[in-house]
């Protein structure tokens, strides 16, 4: 048998006491902490046996579970006519709370919506969140691509400006070449009246909220009424429009044959940590994938029903069919609150064969696939997180900078900056220093130039935000010119220098004259020794660059009549040496500072 688990929780007798008073009726319950925070919600058929379960034996639960009875500090429950209600009330009062135990839905990138402005002519706009403008909003979109290409056809074919002009205007303008395309409707112009603008963004708008063949079937019907009454113009209009919203639509990729709408859930797990991925279908069409994470609760097939309910509470969009990779807790009940929801029948299917079980794999690999790159990035947190304890930093360094000098026998000597972000290198934050006030060969006051100009920095948007840790590529010399450097700015970073053995490897850190040893400390050895290699690539690759242009350069400054400016001005004008040869001598007297002597003597130069 196994260690029995019990829980550190000093009311665990209370709380079970009072469980096992509830009664056997369906209800919700409410979890909350010694401050009175709601911090779980739950439902259940039968009150009694579901609450008690949490204040028995801690052996069968999850460690998010665990977690959470460790802090709860009592509960209430509100009872209810059915287990289906208890479903409704469960979702709305996690809904309101959000609370920290409960699965909630959150990625990286968060909803898009479509947003109608609320201007005298409205406009169609892409936006990131609901606002309280006044605005009436469509969505949320888990894909931007989706919101792009949406709105995009809805500009189209519906005739409605792509322009960032304010209507009405004041003055009458030329159309654009989107009007001469027959894809705007050019109210600039006076071509489009507000009566015809209004028409044409309502039926943008049904367009938007009914799909494509939805409205495409309502289009059909019109078209068909307009002839009978033998509107034609309004039929052949009618018809345009069909046929624009088929080319447009024709253009996207068809991932499956048939005209399914549905969603398609699967979840990848290591341990207790769960990824989910949804992709949504649209008339048979792939229209979106997303992926969210949280912790296993309670089992897999719970942990399904609860991102389905999450899910649905935040979309308001719900497909005929939703397709799961394995067993769901509930599955008839989230089958009836769907059916709801829509207003129609929705079915739950987990596929054994077929097309169904191909689309499902497809989701399954995309979820695997964002766990093993979130487990990824975790592990480079980690080696942040014990390369600080190990130095004894206060905090956890989350941005590290690193820099080296190269040069040649001391000409064309250049620094390198890089900077790594929870572990990983943050390329935006990359610098390059030209170095232009220190003697050939020192390399000491090389690094003291770099660093002054960097710190003269330190309060510029441009560059980033100053380092947690400065890991210098070098031994105790560099660090005490870091230090020197920092003290003329009033700064205090924490500085080691990166030592390497005699076959140009990282060996140890230092400062103070002593070393600390990270071989032993295979993360930590793992990142340091990344750091210096990638500092000493940056900067011999900048440097190899400059050397080249300047081996270039000084061919230049050989041509008589040609010095240091001209050469230069002849560099920027044609960038390489190539161009140059090949240019005219009417072409090169065209360059500020070119006589046309000189333009004679570059080409006598070359030839």
């Amino acid at each position: 048998m196994g260690e029995v688990i019990r829980s550190s929780n000093p009311r665990i007798e209370y709380l079970r006491e009072k469980a096992n008073a509830l009664p056997m009726l369906p209800g919700v319950y409410i979890m909350k902490d010694e401050k009175g925070e709601i911090i779980y919600i739950g439902k259940a058929k039968l009150l009694k046996n579901r609450v008690s379960q949490y204040f028995g034996s801690q052996n069968r639960h999850a460690e998010k579970v665990r977690r959470m009875v460790d802090n709860v500090y009592d509960f209430d429950h509100i009872l209810v006519a059915s287990e289906y209600e208890a479903l409704v009330l469960e979702c709305s009062l996690i809904k309101q709370n959000k609370p920290k135990y409960n699965i909630l839905l959150k990625d990286d990138k968060g909803y898009k919506y479509i947003k109608i402005t609320n201007d005298e002519w409205p406009k169609l706009e892409k936006a990131l969140q609901r606002r309280d403008d006044g605005a009436t909003y469509i969505g949320p979109y888990i894909s931007g691509f989706v919101v792009n290409e949406s709105l995009d056809a809805a500009l189209k074919i519906f005739k409605l400006p792509q322009c960032s002009k304010t209507f009405p205007v004041k003055t009458k303008t030329r159309p654009c070449l989107n009007y001469h395309m027959n894809q705007c409707g050019a109210p600039c112009a006076g071509k489009m009246s507000k009566a015809e603008y209004d028409a044409a963004l309502a039926d943008a708008v049904e367009f938007l909220k009914g799909g494509t063949k939805q409205y495409l079937e309502l289009l059909e019907h019109k078209m068909q009424a307009y002839s009978d009454n033998l509107e034609f113009e309004m039929a052949a209009k009618t018809r345009d429009r069909i046929n624009a919203i088929k080319r447009l639509t024709e253009k996207q990729k068809v991932v499956f044959s048939g005209d399914e709408t549905k969603d398609v859930f699967s979840l990848a797990r290591r341990e207790d940590e769960i990824c989910f991925n949804v992709l949504r279908f649209t008339d048979g069409r792939m229209t979106g994938s997303a992926n969210y994470f949280a912790e296993l609760d309670e089992s897999l097939e719970n942990t399904r029903s609860e991102i389905i309910e999450r899910f649905y509470s935040a979309h308001t969009d719900i497909p005929k069919l939703v397709v799961l990779d394995g067993e769901c807790e509930n599955a008839d009940l989230l089958a009836q609150w769907l059916t709801k929801l829509r207003g129609t029948k929705v079915e739950i299917l987990v596929p054994k064969r077929g097309r169904q079980l191909e689309v499902v794999s497809m989701s399954k690999n995309n979820a695997y696939e964002a766990l093993a790159q979130k487990r990824s990035r975790s592990k480079a947190d980690s080696a942040v997180i014990e390369l600080g304890e190990l130095l004894g930093l206060t905090k956890t360094p989350e941005f590290i900078e690193s820099y080296d000098i190269s040069h040649t026998a001391g000409a064309d000597a250049v620094g390198g900056m890089v900077v790594f972000k929870n572990g990983a290198p943050y390329k935006a934050g990359y610098r390059k220093f030209i170095l232009k006030d220190t003697i050939p060969g020192d390399d000491l006051g090389a690094m003291r130039e770099v660093l002054t100009r960097r710190f003269s920095h330190r309060d510029d948007p441009d560059f980033p935000p100053l380092p947690d840790l400065i890991l210098m590529d070098g031994g105790e010399n560099q660090v005490n010119v870091a230090l020197e450097v920092m003290q003329g700015f009033g700064l205090y970073i924490p500085v080691f220098g990166m030592v390497k053995d005699s076959k140009h490897k990282t060996r140890a850190i230092t400062k103070g004259g002593g070393e600390i040893q990270i071989s032993a400390t295979r993360k930590v050895f793992t990142l340091v020794s990344g750091i210096q290699e990638e500092v000493h690539r940056y900067a011999i690759s900048f440097h190899h660059k400059k050397h080249q242009k300047s081996a270039k350069q000084s061919e230049l400054t050989s041509i008589e009549g040609i010095g240091q400016k001209k050469a230069e001005a002849l560099w920027r004008e044609f960038k390489t040496l190539d161009n140059i040869k090949r240019a005219d001598i009417d072409t090169l007297s065209k360059v500020k500072g070119i006589s046309v002597k000189d333009a004679v003597n570059i080409k006598r130069h070359f030839s």
